[in-house]
């Protein structure tokens, strides 16, 4: 049972705990934008206003008089009621007021900053006065020719531009309001997507599942390969890298642009529901299983497991050739024991020249090819590969025969590998006496294997079967094509052509198919030197 908050319910706080203090923030700076807005509007208009009634010539004549009180006191509440200005003060420069709002504040001294006004300078301030906290502007009321004559101060009380500030915030807070509704909504609803994406999940549980998500994918033994449905690559683990060999930084990239050459490529391309099947790959035998995968009806993409096969496949076929030449050394024994019992009884007849003849034929011929192999092929894994299948086959009842013109010279180092020949000569040898035993008597192949003058390989080898169909030929070498019946089964059927095909890409070799009256394979290898690359194809 989770106890912890949802990812999606986190990230919903959060995002809102962000959009409040924005948009508070937003607010806030508004907010005192607009008040120094207003100090600055009503700074601007009280010192326009003063200075305008500082020039009028009435007011410089009502200075003049002798209670300038009775002409400047009506005209400054006339100033103050039309312009929504809170006081206008006329004054005598000791700051004797004439002229205030409130009549008994006449005669007293005014309150404020009049210095620079007093040397013909304008000033504005904020200053408690006796109303409360202004705005105010002092001015010098002067004669044309600089003479000062008095002071006048002009003034608007804080709480009034408070008041206005108010005023303006009411759309400001009609907007944060309303852009906090908005973006809780988005938020909510980005939430909600969030909560169905991650199933409710928070983010200790996430982080676990990914924590293991890792592991497994890392440990596994079998390569994890999931396609989305536009054909990129979402995700491969490390075995699946090892074994297709993809670069760095290939997920998000079209499969088709990762270079997976054989019949893998297509297949993950394709998207094709496969149950174990065998798939060459390079220089590996691969078992792919693939399927799609759907959501609510939504399709996914796909995933693909592969396991490498290669060794296995590798002990299969040595397991085979293993059984094949057991059998032959128990048919073998079994017929020198025959024998052996018809030589002893051959001497016990009193015949012992009949007896020698008897048991030499047998051997000398045996012991010829031998002899010859021995002799003409200096490689002896390959020699000895020939004189085995050569029993094998007699023990199937097909004639085997490794052609005179067959001889592999002695090079130090090899450019071959043993390993690579036994594979390419023994099995297009198992496949020709299969295809041998399927057709109909004598029932024959010959194989030529020859050193050529330039270093490289040829290996010929020639059956007595049936055929390759023509319409067959091109793809005889490309996906381990096998015309061969019986179920295939996780190893498959035709195997043994897909093993020939690696070994001839890994010398950059070329094989050629002749069709009609039995199957001719000829297939030319190079020493690792020379780079001509040439797909193996028929002709």
């Amino acid at each position: 049972m989770r106890t912890r908050a949802s990812l999606a319910r986190q990230l919903l706080v959060l995002q809102l705990a962000v959009i409040v203090v924005l948009v508070a923030g937003g607010g806030l700076l508004v907010v005192l934008d607009a008040r120094d807005d207003s100090a600055g509007d009503a700074e601007r208009e009280v010192l326009t206003l003063s200075s305008g009634l500082a020039e009028l010539p009435g007011v410089r004549a009502a200075f003049a008089l002798p209670d300038p009180t009775r002409t400047l006191q009506p005209l400054a509440e006339s100033v103050r009621r039309a312009t929504g200005t809170d006081f206008v003060v006329f004054m005598a420069p000791d700051r004797t007021r004439y002229s205030h709002p409130d009549p008994d504040r006449l005669g007293e001294r005014f309150v404020g900053t009049v210095g620079p006004a007093l040397e013909g300078r304008p000033v504005t301030e904020t200053y408690p006065g006796t109303l409360g906290p202004s705005v105010r502007a002092v001015v010098p009321v002067s004669t044309p020719d600089g003479r000062l004559l008095g002071l006048l101060s002009v003034g608007i009380l804080q709480e009034q531009i408070g008041g206005d500030v108010r005023r303006r915030m009411v759309p400001v807070a009609a907007v944060c309001g309303g852009a906090l509704a908005l973006a809780a909504a988005g938020s909510w609803a980005v939430s909600r997507r969030l909560r169905r994406q991650t199933f409710g999940l928070g983010a200790p549980e996430i982080a676990r599942l990914y924590e293991h998500h890792d592991a497994v994918l890392r440990t596994v033994r079998e390569g994890l390969v999931i396609v989305d449905p536009a054909g990129r690559l979402t995700l491969a683990n490390d075995e699946a890298r090892r074994l297709l060999g993809l670069p760095d930084r290939s997920e998000g990239r079209p499969v088709a642009a990762l270079r997976i050459d054989g019949p893998l490529g297509p297949l993950l391309a394709s998207g094709t529901p496969v149950h174990d099947e065998l798939c060459v790959y390079r220089d590996r035998v691969l078992v792919a299983s693939q399927e799609r995968i759907e959501k609510d009806g939504r399709p996914l993409g796909t995933v693909t497991t592969l396991r490498d096969h290669t060794e296995l496949e590798a002990l299969a076929g040595e397991l085979d050739s293993v059984r094949g030449f057991a059998e032959a050394l128990r048919s073998q024994a079994h017929e020198s024991a025959n024998r052996l019992h018809t030589v002893v009884t051959m001497i016990e007849l009193g015949r012992p020249a009949d007896a020698v003849e008897f048991a030499t034929v047998e051997l000398a011929s045996a012991q010829h090819l031998a002899d010859r192999l021995t002799g003409a092929v200096a490689e002896p894994a390959l020699a000895a590969l020939l004189l085995g299948k050569a029993a094998q086959a007699a023990e199937k009842g097909v004639e085997l025969e490794v052609t005179e013109d067959t001889a592999v010279a002695e090079a130090e180092p090899s450019p071959f590998a043993a390993r690579d020949l036994v594979t390419l000569v023994g099995n297009l040898a198992d496949n020709a006496i299969d295809a041998a035993l399927a057709g109909d008597p004598p029932r024959r192949v010959a194989v030529t294997v020859r050193s050529e003058p330039d270093g490289g390989l040829l290996v010929r080898v020639a059956d007595s079967g049936r055929g390759v169909d023509r319409a067959h030929l091109d793809a005889i070498f490309t996906r381990g094509f096998s015309t061969k019946g019986g179920p295939g089964g996780v190893r498959g059927r035709g195997l043994g052509l897909a093993l020939v095909t690696q070994v001839i890409n890994r010398y950059d070799g070329e094989a050629d198919v002749a069709a009609g009256g039995g199957a001719v394979f000829t297939v030319r290898l190079r020493p690792r030197g020379e780079r001509r690359r040439r797909p193996c194809g028929a002709s």
